[in-house]
């Protein structure tokens, strides 16, 4: 089985980013998370994996709540992991073996 990565980019207000990164976090199928302001500078790039582990994801969370006061819109830029369905990681197996 292979797995396909895809980013979504969702917009928030700083009031609701904390929030959002915390139900991020525990959706389980998010690789990294990465917080820009409105410039489009990033601030924070979270490795989930490590976020994940209770001890690491307190301070991480406390700061992303000191960033939100900074700012007041912020695009959050996620990386997920999804198994690719039977037929397609076929067909791009064959194509890899193919070239």
């Amino acid at each position: 089985m292979s797995i396909e990565h895809f980013v979504e980019e969702i917009q928030v207000l700083g009031r609701d980013l904390v929030d959002r990164v915390k139900t991020l976090i525990h959706e389980g199928n998010v690789n990294r998370i990465i917080i820009k302001d409105d410039k489009g500078q990033t601030f924070v790039e979270i490795p989930v994996t490590v976020a994940a582990v209770g001890a690491v994801a307190a301070p991480v969370l406390a700061a992303i709540g000191a960033l939100s006061a900074l700012v007041a819109k912020f695009q959050i830029v996620v990386e997920r992991a999804q198994p690719k369905p039977a037929e397609q990681a076929a067909s791009s197996q064959a194509q890899a073996k193919a070239r």
